[in-house]
């Protein structure tokens, strides 16, 4: 039987950690709001799959967990962040807010951010500036690694890079988080672990060819993460991952020519406000007709009705608030070890 955990226990308890390993109480606690958020919609390998990965983060200072961001520049729209290394949920929500403020005022706002450390589950930031009216768009790399060839290629150059996007609806929030490769190194890693292949080709063996087994990322040379689209068009998932190569590092002012160490992540977080565009009531009128033209459309047969990005999820979210977060079983184990070791009270299943 799975085992659930009131969210609100799991967000104390993983502050409480954060804080006894050194992160300060603030940061601590938002931190513990993105995991946790991300085990709410879904994404299980970027929620408290997380937390002990940026413990030993925190143990080796590969992570910051006190200070300020520095501003490298600034205008009434858009500035530049060096993260310092500090944390990445942190930085990607103090971001995110004050993009929301400043397009609240000029309709819209960007901030880069460069040397954030990692940034957990993208989507986990989306509803709280769509929630406000807004459009939150994020787009994230780590250049300081690499798990993804370019087409045609077959040596690793860079990484899954994520794209995030929300945007009100008048059914509920309209919610993407697509990486630019098929899968994520994470995922791949959990495969491993389980000894489980995935359903279709996910990877280029060290090669260059097309295979299911996860293992062969892990061979040396190592095999690639097959861009999005696979063998048919992963064409389209390159040409994407280089473009959010160029939105995040290259406009950050920091990235692989500088050749970073650790782990991290170079991040651009832009919100639009459709009140300075079209106006609001105009943006959700054409995202309403779109919202019931998509339930409306006639499903595959034996298929389902065909649904929105992230409408799923959030049906989750609303039944794990109600009747408690149902973990990965992989995640429980660890949370315990790290409760023991810190001489924190683990979260009791309901």
């Amino acid at each position: 039987m799975t085992q659930r955990y009131d969210a609100a226990d799991l967000r104390r308890f993983a502050a409480a950690l954060f804080e006894a390993g050194g992160m300060e109480a603030e940061k601590a606690v938002t931190v513990a709001e993105i995991l946790v958020e991300g085990d709410l919609l879904g994404h299980d390998t970027h929620g408290l799959a997380q937390l002990s990965p940026y413990l030993d983060a925190l143990a080796s200072g590969d992570m910051l967990g006190r200070g300020e961001p520095e501003v490298v520049s600034s205008t009434p729209v858009a500035e530049t962040w060096d993260g310092r290394k500090l944390p990445g949920p942190w930085l990607v929500r103090r971001a995110a807010d004050l993009a929301s403020a400043r397009a609240a005022e000029f309709g819209l706002s960007a901030v880069a951010i460069r040397r954030s450390h990692h940034i957990a589950c993208l989507a986990a930031y989306l509803p709280r500036v769509v929630e406000r009216g807004q459009v939150l768009l994020i787009f994230t790399s780590d250049p300081a690694t690499a798990s993804v060839a370019p087409w045609g290629g077959t040596r690793r150059l860079f990484t899954p890079n994520p794209v995030a996007a929300g945007w009100p609806s008048p059914g509920g929030p309209v919610m993407l988080d697509v990486s630019m490769s098929i899968t994520t190194n994470a995922m791949t890693a959990r495969r491993r672990a389980e000894g489980a292949r995935f359903p279709r080709p996910a990877l280029l063996d060290a090669g260059g060819r097309p295979t299911d087994d996860p293992n062969a990322f892990f061979t040396d040379p190592g095999g690639t993460l097959l861009p999005l689209g696979g063998e048919a068009a992963g064409h389209k998932g390159s040409a994407l991952g280089l473009m959010v190569e160029a939105l995040t590092g290259a406009l950050a002012g920091h990235g692989r020519a500088d050749a970073p160490t650790g782990w991290g992540a170079s991040v651009l977080v832009l919100v639009l406000d459709p009140a300075r565009f079209g106006g609001r009531d105009a943006f959700l009128r054409e995202t309403g007709w779109m919202e019931d033209a998509v339930h409306a459309n006639p499903p595959v047969p034996g298929g389902e009705t065909p649904r929105l990005p992230g409408e799923r999820g959030w049906r989750r979210r609303a039944e794990a608030l109600a009747r408690g977060v149902a973990l990965h079983p992989a995640i429980p184990p660890v949370l315990e070890e790290r409760a023991a070791r810190a001489g924190v009270a683990p979260p009791a299943p309901l």
